[in-house]
């Protein structure tokens, strides 16, 4: 079977799944014979990083106390890279590539020391600062030209369905820090209800209503209803 079959069969899979842990453990069995045991999928946003969300993680506990441990976080050279790469990109590419800094590459150097010698990442979308992306991790992985491009199409149909879903089951990590709550007051402001109608559909007072609305336009660092909304389409988090 080629890959584009294969991949055509993926999706069609993926597609009749209506819940998001279904669709990770097909991605899951899709890249695990590459060499890949850890990924992510999600949004970010390049000039502030706090507004960065994920719909999907598939960490294994070793890879999420070492991301977190080590300060990748704060130094990911994928996301460096992100600013500059449009098209899906390996570790080994990175490696490569002499401008990237010192520090990027001390980054993948703390990752193969751990045993996650190779990297697979696809940007999706990029819109003004924002970047879709799905980003592989594994040990020894078997990346032919064929491989990569099969592994670039599942990614591509694994974020556009995910994000879709996320909408109405909740994110992998709460985006901004939204609490349930929050998320809720703030869909319902999406669909133009007053603080009065928001309290009544979920059953609390206006008064805590709109404190929950402000709570959410401060996470989002804005100003207006209408820019809460704009930044909540953006993330995912209301769909219109």
């Amino acid at each position: 079977m080629n890959d584009i079959v294969k991949a055509f069969e993926f999706n069609l899979e993926l597609r009749r799944q209506t819940a998001v842990e279904p669709c990770r453990l097909l991605f899951r069995q899709q890249i695990a014979p590459y060499g890949f045991d850890t990924f992510a999928c999600g949004e970010l946003d390049l000039r502030d990083r706090g507004r960065a969300v994920f719909f999907l993680i598939d960490w294994s506990d070793k890879w999420a106390r070492f991301y977190a441990a080590s300060g990748l976080v704060e130094r990911d050279p994928v996301v460096e890279a992100l600013a500059t790469r449009l098209e899906p990109f390996t570790w080994s590419d990175l490696r490569a590539d002499r401008t990237l800094p010192k520090i990027g590459l001390k980054a993948l150097d703390l990752c193969a020391a751990e045993g996650w010698n190779e990297g697979l990442v696809v940007p999706l979308g990029q819109v003004g600062n924002r970047v879709g992306l799905v980003s592989m991790a594994g040990r020894d992985c078997n990346l032919t030209v064929e491989a990569r491009a099969y592994l670039c199409m599942i990614a591509i149909c694994l974020q556009t369905h995910v994000r879709v879903l996320v909408g109405s089951q909740g994110f992998a990590v709460p985006p901004m820090g939204l609490t349930e709550r929050e998320i809720a007051c703030l869909r319902l402001v999406a669909k133009g209800r007053s603080d009065a109608e928001i309290g009544e559909n979920l059953g609390i007072s206006k008064t805590t209503a709109h404190e929950f609305v402000e709570k959410a336009k401060r996470r989002l660092s804005v100003k207006s209803r209408a820019e809460l909304v704009g930044v909540a389409v953006s993330l995912g988090i209301v769909d219109l």
